[in-house]
């Protein structure tokens, strides 16, 4: 597989069995429940896609891949 380029990733939080974004790439809102539940954060970490939505904006990102700070999705989320 291709190296995922760093503008692909964003940094998520897990409380409580929960995953934050701190703010969402799409719209700016912060403090953002993702749709992300923990058994679909450790089938990322394996690399299996899998899919959020953000009810912020009704967002959605694609995950690749992840690891303990960030998920590396397959669009630029930074400048």
């Amino acid at each position: 597989m291709d190296v995922i380029p760093f503008e692909n990733t964003w940094p998520y939080e897990r409380m409580s069995g929960d995953i934050y974004f701190d703010e969402c790439p799409f719209c700016g809102e912060r403090h953002v429940l993702t749709s992300m539940s923990l058994e679909a954060l450790e089938l990322a970490k394996e690399g299996v896609k899998v899919s959020i939505n953000l009810p912020c904006c009704r967002g959605r990102l694609t995950v690749l891949e992840a690891d303990d700070d960030y998920l590396w999705t397959n669009q630029a989320l930074r400048k």
